[in-house]
């Protein structure tokens, strides 16, 4: 029994309803700082040294051998070894039979990194978050202000510049709410599709046409002749390529170039090819996988850094595919693989 508990990943201890240890596995040893495993027999006080925050131990705080005859178990709980280490435990409560005395304990301990660098993932979730709607949010905040009190004192052209910029940190706000809503539905997998068949010609010019109005930098599409209708919810095929230009755009120092062309016969899917290519310093193949992680940033210009990692989670919900390479003139190239038929995941 206890070699194959040394098979488990997390650790267990047995113990008698008196409080004598009848079993403990190496990963138990390891998480309570054991030096000698041989502790079979001993009392759980002095093998399951666990102390909360205000110096309670385990065994004594939880009482299992005196529990409620409806209590089957302890929840998971956070405690502290001997070193100073986080520690979750879980216990379940053997009975012989339901509502009958306690007979054993069988306790769960696993390590509490896990959860601790789910903690900072989410604290930087909240820094990164509150950073991008604080910048918007000040330009609002500044020229409102600025309105309010020299109303008089500005004419009408300063008003209208100060109130498309108010506008504009508007706009910027609400594609950061709709990237954060796009992310946690990628995550979940409630992300809702309505796809049909759609022009991939049309949809990537109106992109082009939109990102050049408000840029000074040449974006020229280029498309092959006679390609295939792909199978895409418009709305989001134009939020995959608007993702990808505007990041062109803001790595970039030349012109943009977006291609459409059919898809090679042994790429999968076999589709429409799309690649946006711009002229910046381009991504080392190192960093290549890690360009479709949230919040991932390259180089020191701006963005939430949710861009990517929603063009990877929008192309794969239609059953496509992104890759990153070295752009022929220099630069990176985005390569998305969109399907002309239904590949959607099951």
């Amino acid at each position: 029994m206890r070699s194959l508990s040394d098979h488990h990943p997390d650790g267990t201890v047995g113990v008698t309803v008196e409080g004598e240890v009848s079993l403990i596995n190496r990963q138990a040893a390891r998480l309570l700082c054991l030096s000698d495993e041989h502790v079979i027999g001993g009392r759980v006080e002095d093998v399951l040294r666990l102390q909360d925050q205000d110096g309670n131990n385990w065994w004594q705080f939880n009482d299992p051998a005196n529990s409620l005859s409806t209590r089957t178990g302890i929840p998971e709980q956070s405690w502290l070894n001997s070193r100073g280490e986080e520690v979750l435990t879980t216990a379940r409560l053997v009975r012989e039979r339901p509502l009958a005395p306690v007979q054993a304990i069988a306790i769960g301990i696993r390590s509490g990194r896990g959860r601790a660098r789910l903690d900072r993932e989410r604290s930087d979730l909240v820094a990164t978050v509150a950073h991008e709607l604080r910048s918007p949010l000040t330009g609002v905040k500044g020229f409102v202000q600025a309105l309010l009190n020299r109303w008089d004192k500005l004419n009408d052209d300063q008003r209208k510049m100060m109130l498309e910029t108010v506008n504009a940190d508007a706009d910027r706000l609400v594609r950061l709410i709709a990237e954060l809503l796009d992310v946690a539905r990628i995550d979940t997998g409630r992300l809702s599709l309505y796809p049909r068949d759609c022009n991939a010609v049309v949809l990537t010019q109106r992109v082009v046409d939109s990102v050049s109005a408000g840029t000074s930098r040449t974006i020229e599409l280029e498309a092959a002749d006679d390609l295939p209708e792909i199978f895409a919810d418009p709305d989001k095929y134009t939020q995959v390529v608007t993702n990808l230009v505007e990041n062109a755009v803001r790595h970039g120092q030349g012109r943009v170039l977006v291609s459409l062309d059919r898809s090679p016969q042994d790429a999968t899917p076999v589709g429409v090819r799309v690649c946006v290519d711009d002229q910046g310093e381009g991504i080392p193949k190192e960093m290549r996988n890690r360009v479709f992680t949230k919040f991932w940033k390259h180089g020191s210009s701006g963005g939430s850094g949710l861009g990517m990692y929603i063009v990877g989670g929008l192309a794969r919900a239609h059953g496509g595919h992104v890759l990153v390479d070295d752009a022929p003139g220099g630069g990176a190239r985005v390569i998305v693989d969109w399907p002309c038929e239904d590949l959607r995941p099951e």
